[in-house]
C-alpha cells in the first residue's frame, strides 16, 4: 500500500527525457495507454494490500505467507526497474512496454487462479517482472512522443489520473473483495491490460534511443536481485546464510558498478552531497511509510472489525491531500528553497506515525485514525515534490535520467526491505505480548493449544473463546505500536539527514 503515496521522481522520469518528434502524434492515445498501464501496476500496488487479510483467510496464509506475496512483486519491481528502462532504450519503448503488459496481466491471471499460497507468491514475482517493464515504458513514451512545450501539459495530465486511480483502486478494490472474491483484484487487470495493449500496437509509435550503446548491464541487474533478494529471504525467513549471500552480492554489485563502462546505477553520481542526502531521506521516510501501510489492513479488518470497502478507503485523506497540495508543496520550493521543506516535512509525517500509534481497540474512525492519517498527508505532501527537485537539480542534466531511476528504486527498496523488517519485528512482540496475556488467562488447555498453535497467522489466528481473542487483538495492537514508534523514529531521521546533508548548491557531479 505504500504506492498509495505517490513516488518520488516519477514525473521527473518524464522531464529527463528527451523527444525526438516535433509534434506529438496520436498524443491522447498515448496517454490514454500510458496512463492506464500506469494505472495498473498502481492499482495493484494498493489494492493487494487491502486483499491480504481476506486472501489469508481464505488461503490459510501465515505472515510470512502474506510478507511474500507482497514482497517476491516488490523485489522484481525495484530491482529491475532500472533494467526496464534501459531495455526500452535499447529494443524500442513500445515493444518493451507492450511485453510489460503482456506479462502482467498473464501474471495476474495466474493469481487470480492461483489454487494455494505457494503459486500465488511465484505469480506475484511474475507480476513484479512485468511492472518493471511496464513503469518506465510507460514514462520513457511520454518523453521521446511529446516535444519539450507539450510535455508540461502531458505530465499535469498523467500525473493527475493516476492519483485519481490510487484514490479509487483501494475503494473499488475493497468493494470487489467484500461483494465479490479477493481474487477479482487481479482479474481486474485482464480487461484494463487488453485496452491498454490495443491503444499501445494500435496509435503508440515505436520509439528508441539510437544513438544509446548497445551494451547492456546483464550482471548488474542480476546481482540486484541476488543482493535484495537474499537479505529479504534471510530477514523473513531467518536464515542468517541468506543474508551473507546477499550481503556479499551487494558488495558485488557496488564493485561491478564502479568498474563497468556502461553500469545501470551510476555511483559517480553519489559524489553529490545532495543526492546522498537525498536518497538517504528516501529511503528512511518510505521505509517507515511502507512497513506502517503494510500492516494498516491487517489492523483495521481482522481487529477493528472494518470491512474491505471501509479499509480501503481509510488512506483516502491522505491520497486527496496530497494531490491537492501538490502545487502549493512546489510552491515552497520558489520561496523557501528545496531544505527547509524536506526538514519539516518527514518532521510531519514522523507526528502521523505517532498519532497512528494512540488508538487501541474500537472507537470512530474520525476520532481514531482520521487524524493520524491527516496529519501524514500533510507531511508527505510537504516532502515530496521538494524531494523529487533535489534529486534532479543534484546532478548534470545529462544524468537526470539515471538520477530519477535510481531514487525511484529507492524508495522501493526501502519498502522492500521494511516489510521484512518490521514483519520480523511485529511477530517477535506479537508472541511475547500474546504469551503474557495467555499466561494471565485461565484458559482450557485445548483452546490455548489452539492459539498458541496459530501465532504465525497473527491476528488472523481463529479461536471460538472471547477471551482468547480479545488476548490476540491486543497482542497484535502491542506489536503494531512497536512499528509505528520506530516509523516515527525513521521518519525523524530523515528529517535530520536533511537539515545535516541538504543544501542549496548546484549539482556537483561531474
Amino acid at each position: 500500500m505504500g504506492a498509495i503515496a505517490r513516488l518520488p521522481c516519477d514525473e521527473a522520469a518524464i522531464l529527463a527525457g528527451s523527444c525526438q518528434r516535433t509534434v506529438a502524434t496520436n498524443g491522447p492515445w498515448i496517454l490514454a495507454a500510458t496512463i492506464l498501464g500506469s494505472s495498473m501496476v498502481f492499482i495493484d500496488g494498493t489494492v493487494v494490500n487491502v486483499a491480504l487479510p481476506a486472501l489469508q483467510a481464505g488461503l490459510r496464509a501465515t505472515l510470512t505467507d502474506v510478507q511474500w506475496v507482497v514482497e517476491s512483486y516488490a523485489l522484481f519491481l525495484a530491482t529491475l526497474l532500472l533494467v526496464g528502462g534501459s531495455l526500452g532504450d535499447m529494443y524500442g519503448r513500445r515493444r518493451i512496454f507492450a511485453a510489460g503488459v503482456i506479462l502482467f496481466c498473464s501474471a495476474s491471471a495466474w493469481c487470480g487462479l492461483a489454487p494455494d499460497i505457494r503459486q500465488l507468491i511465484v505469480a506475484r514475482g511474475f507480476q513484479g517482472i512485468g511492472g518493471a517493464l511496464l513503469v518506465p515504458g510507460s514514462l520513457a513514451l511520454i518523453s521521446a512522443d511529446f516535444p519539450e512545450k507539450e510535455r508540461g501539459r502531458a505530465i499535469g495530465t498523467w500525473s493527475g489520473f493516476t492519483a485519481i486511480t490510487a484514490a479509487i483502486g483501494p475503494v473499488s478494490g475493497g468493494w470487489l473483495i467484500e461483494h465479490g472474491s479477493w481474487r477479482w483484484v487481479f482479474f481486474i487487470n485482464i480487461p484494463l491490460g487488453m485496452a491498454v495493449l490495443w491503444l499501445t500496437l494500435w496509435k503508440v509509435p515505436e520509439s528508441r534511443a539510437e544513438n544509446r550503446s548497445r551494451r547492456f548491464d546483464w550482471l548488474g541487474g542480476l546481482l540486484a536481485v541476488f543482493a535484495f533478494g537474499g537479505m529479504v529471504l534471510g530477514l523473513i525467513e531467518s536464515m542468517p546464510a541468506a543474508d551473507a549471500i546477499g550481503a556479499i552480492a551487494l558488495i558485488a554489485l557496488l564493485y561491478w558498478e564502479a568498474r563497468s563502462s556502461s553500469p545501470m546505477v551510476p555511483l559517480g553520481l553519489f559524489r553529490s552531497r545532495n543526492f546522498r542526502g537525498a536518497n538517504l531521506l528516501t529511503l528512511l521516510l518510505y521505509a517507515a511509510l511502507n512497513g506502517v501501510l503494510f500492516f494498516f489492513p491487517l489492523d483495521l479488518v481482522q481487529v477493528q472489525g472494518y470491512s474491505p470497502t471501509e479499509a480501503g478507503a481509510a488512506l483516502l485523506p491522505l491520497i486527496l491531500l496530497m494531490f491537492l497540495l501538490s502545487r502549493w508543496s512546489g510552491g515552497l520550493l520558489d520561496r523557501y528553497g528545496a531544505r527547509a521543506p524536506l526538514v519539516i516535512g518527514p518532521l510531519i509525517a514522523a507526528i502521523g506515525f505517532a498519532l497512528f500509534a494512540r488508538p487501541g481497540i474500537g472507537g470512530s474512525y474520525w476520532t481514531t485514525f482520521f487524524p493520524a492519517v491527516l496529519v501524514l498527508g500533510l507531511g508527505m505532501a510537504i516532502s515530496v515534490a521538494p524531494l523529487t527537485t533535489t534529486v534532479m537539480d543534484a546532478v548534470e542534466r545529462s544524468y537526470a535520467g539515471a538520477a530519477s531511476g535510481i531514487n525511484n528504486a529507492v524508495s522501493r527498496i526501502a519498502g522492500l526491505l521494511a516489510v521484512a523488517v518490521f514483519g520480523a519485528l511485529l511477530s517477535g512482540v506479537f508472541q511475547s505480548a500474546l504469551e503474557r496475556r495467555l499466561d494471565r488467562l485461565d484458559l482450557a488447555p485445548a483452546a490455548r493449544a489452539q492459539i498458541e498453535a496459530q501465532q504465525s497467522r497473527l491476528a488472523a489466528a481463529d479461536t471460538t473463546d472471547p477471551r482468547g481473542r480479545k488476548a490476540i487483538e491486543d497482542a497484535f495492537v502491542a506489536g503494531y505500536r512497536t512499528v509505528l514508534w520506530i516509523a516515527a523514529g525513521l521518519a525523524l531521521a530523515s528529517s535530520l539527514s536533511a537539515a545535516a546533508l541538504i543544501g542549496e548548491g548546484q549539482p556537483e557531479h561531474r
